[in-house]
């Protein structure tokens, strides 16, 4: 029994180190700059992304943080929301290619925000918000390449673009998928209306059937309840007639 209790506590000792060893390597995979949500539609106008800061020393803090607009293919309207504790510098640059709006003609935007005087202490994290007015609908994924300054002076620059077919870089930059828009009266794809309406007509048929089974079933009991009171009836009648 003694041997038999003792490759138990082994192969538990080796599961717990297996487990630990799993959630560490996705601590470290989780640690990333990432950007949030992960996806907006083309040309999406009037919304927030926020930009996640997850402290990844364990003896120094994040005390400046810098996020790149792509230029080539502009965020417009850019807004910063204001932050406890740090500071928001906004750099707009020239675009070599001015945008056209329904408000005109736009030659600059933001090209770089730079958060300093707060900390992100170990363990910890910050999400900066960023609203913007409008988001490009010529292209498929925008890239927001980032630099994260610790106290100590490290520099971790989040610029590393993730290739199709490839395993993720050691340092990718925040990625913003833009899927296709949606029609300007805000109808879905006739696809996605079609699996809608069939979707409908389908639970409408079953939520029918349904109906017509609980109301069957209903019938039925009750049918049976009442052959059940009577037979009891004809029992008890017949019980209290006198025996020939």
């Amino acid at each position: 029994m003694s041997a038999y209790r003792t490759t138990l506590r082994r192969a538990g000792t080796v599961a717990a180190l297996a487990t630990a060893g799993v959630l560490a390597a996705a601590g470290v995979a989780s640690a990333h700059v990432t950007v949030h949500p992960e996806s907006y539609a083309k040309g999406a106008t009037d919304g927030v992304l926020t930009f996640r800061v997850p402290n990844e020393e364990d003896k120094a803090s994040t005390t400046k943080v810098q996020v790149y607009l792509p230029t080539d293919h502009p965020v417009l309207g850019v807004l910063v929301t204001p932050q406890n504790g740090w500071t928001a510098k906004v750099t707009t640059s020239k675009l070599k290619t001015p945008v056209k709006t329904d408000d005109g003609t736009i030659t600059d935007a933001v090209s770089e925000i730079t958060w300093t005087g707060g900390k992100i202490g170990a363990g910890q994290y910050e999400d900066f918000n960023v609203a913007f007015g409008q988001l490009p609908g010529d292209t498929d994924q925008l890239a927001f390449k980032t630099l994260q300054t610790y106290s100590d002076g490290d520099v971790v620059r989040w610029i590393e673009q993730t290739t199709a077919g490839d395993d993720e870089p050691e340092n990718p930059a925040p990625v913003l998928k833009l899927t296709a828009k949606e029609s300007e009266d805000g109808d879905e794809t006739p696809a996605a209306s079609t699996a809608v309406t069939s979707t409908k007509a389908g639970t409408t048929a079953s939520s029918s059937s349904s109906d017509s089974t609980a109301r069957g079933l209903g019938v039925a009991g009750l049918i049976v309840g009442v052959l059940g009171l009577a037979a009891g009836a004809f029992a008890i009648v017949r019980s209290r007639t006198p025996r020939s």
